[in-house]
């Protein structure tokens, strides 16, 4: 997969689909595997144009909802899912008082050549949001490109969004968080050294490089760690400030991994969230902690023994 981090001129005609794409939900699935199909079709490149940073996040820095996906685990997605080009437009005020009909013309037409578009029914572009379907439509048929828009796709009764995958991990129902993203909530980065607090107390941690201070999900979570081997290994995370042992308010990600206790220092790993234990707490002493802990612990186990259970031949657990 090709990265480029403008909008560089294409020397062929592309099929492209738009939009910030945070989480790489069904929704979004879906749109992709439209766009790889109209591509193979038509013999076209499958591109994918999104911003960084989210325009929320621009301009509501401290409103904006939170990240579900960085940059680069929505690349990674982006790619799993057959995405020949990713285009990443650095949101700025310039870029933010582009007119619809220049974004048109300019980026679209005469830069990526485009032949075939594809966007969600509610997208809007250009300068204060004037842009949208009709005017792409009436645009495609003056210079000769195709449009097509997606519909919701709804999960139930509930419409597959970023949104309602943010409701879901932040009320702590992992479950069903899954199920709108069609795979566990997952968090990546690399394991940097910590404070050794856990190592302390008894149950050694992975601390885990977050890239936004905002993560979507707080508390204690049954988990599983992918990136040090094939199968990945089950654990206990902590996902928050921890108020017992520090003051300074800012999120951390550790994993206990069962029975594990080797240096992985700048690793790059996944941690999928499969189960919410309990909400995050502050303890009156260190030995309410531990205590504490080791139910973590255990319940995480006894998760993963039941769904091993639940499937034949049932994997072991210590």
């Amino acid at each position: 997969m090709q990265i480029f981090r403008s909008i560089s001129p294409s020397a062929t005609p592309i099929a492209l689909t738009i939009g910030n794409f945070d989480g790489i939900h069904l929704g979004h699935q879906a749109m992709l595997e439209r766009l790889e199909k109209a591509a193979a079709e038509r013999g076209l490149p499958a591109c994918v144009m999104t911003f960084e940073p989210h325009p929320r996040e621009f301009f509501m820095p401290y409103a904006a909802p939170a990240r579900l996906t960085s940059l680069r685990e929505k690349l990674e997605l982006f790619e799993k899912y057959g995405v020949d080009r990713v285009y990443i437009c650095r949101f700025t005020h310039g870029f933010a008082h582009i007119p619809a009909a220049a974004f048109i013309s300019d980026l679209l037409c005469d830069r990526l050549q485009v032949k075939w578009v594809l966007i969600g029914d509610d997208f809007r572009f250009g300068a204060k949001r004037a842009g949208d379907l009709a005017m792409l439509q009436q645009a495609g048929l003056r210079c000769g490109f195709e449009v097509n828009d997606m519909h919701s796709v709804m999960e139930g009764d509930l419409r597959v969004s970023s949104t309602a995958v943010r409701e879901a991990l932040a009320g702590g129902d992992l479950e069903q968080a899954a199920q709108l993203l069609g795979r566990p909530y997952s968090i990546s980065g690399r394991v940097v050294h910590g404070d050794k607090a856990g190592r302390k107390l008894g149950y050694p941690t992975a601390n885990i490089q977050l890239k936004h201070n905002k993560p979507p999900l707080s508390g204690i979570f049954a988990v599983k760690l992918h990136g040090l081997n094939g199968e990945g290994m089950y654990g206990a995370a902590s996902l928050g400030i921890r108020p017992t042992v520090k003051h300074d308010g800012k999120p951390t990600l550790e994993v206990h991994v069962f029975d594990f206790d080797r240096q992985i220092y700048g690793q790059h790993v996944r941690v999928d969230f499969f189960h919410k234990l309990r909400e995050e707490q502050k303890f009156a002493s260190l030995e309410e902690l531990i205590e504490a802990i080791g139910n973590d612990v255990a319940q995480a186990k006894e998760y993963f023994s039941g769904l091993a259970l639940q499937k034949s031949p049932p994997a072991p657990l210590s």
